[in-house]
């Protein structure tokens, strides 16, 4: 997907490797982590993709600096720091070291569509939305009960860069069924 650029699910599937990159400077790796990804304070297009790690170099070469995301505050950024700071990210990091389990465990499930009513929402900024088009044409078949489906205009953290918009739409989602 990179080329001879490391994709950041791989970057962080390899133990210790991404923690040895966070864990100085967790405070930091994270400001630039929430802003790479959100749409009022990530990098230009064309500018160096923050999902991928050049040969030898790391995520953080890659993330913006300077002002955080408006919905990012000091003391919540302070926040999250601590708790990382105080568990690690060896525990968040291994939901990308397991991966694979989940491509064996749904094995029996290939190719079948998710009956249960549905709610796609996603960020017209954000690079996961645009790499899934093809899954979302697909949605008719794959998400036959699927009752509405809506980008908003944010980036990936849709849940604090829209929130007002998010829990309108899940509770009318919920309302609904």
């Amino acid at each position: 997907m990179g080329g001879e650029q490391e994709f950041y699910v791989s970057y962080f599937q390899r133990p210790g490797r991404a923690e040895a990159e966070i864990e100085p400077d967790v405070r930091g790796w994270l400001a630039g982590f929430y802003s790479a990804l959100s749409a009022d304070t990530m990098t230009a297009a064309g500018s160096s993709d923050p999902h991928f790690v050049a040969q030898g170099g790391t995520l953080r070469e890659r993330f913006p600096t300077g002002a955080l995301p408006s919905w990012l505050t000091q003391d919540d950024l302070d926040f999250y720091a601590a708790e990382f700071e105080r568990t690690g990210f060896t525990g968040a990091l291994n939901r990308y070291r397991n991966m694979d389990r989940d491509w064996e465990d749904l094995a029996t499930y290939a190719g079948s569509p998710i009956k249960q009513p549905s709610l796609f929402l996603g960020g017209t900024r954000d690079a996961s939305t645009m790499w899934l088009s093809d899954a979302m044409d697909a949605y008719p078949q794959t998400l036959p009960n699927l009752t509405g489906s809506h980008l908003l205009d944010c980036g990936h953290w849709i849940q604090q860069e829209r929130p007002d918009d998010v829990n309108r739409l899940l509770v009318e989602f919920l309302d609904s069924l």
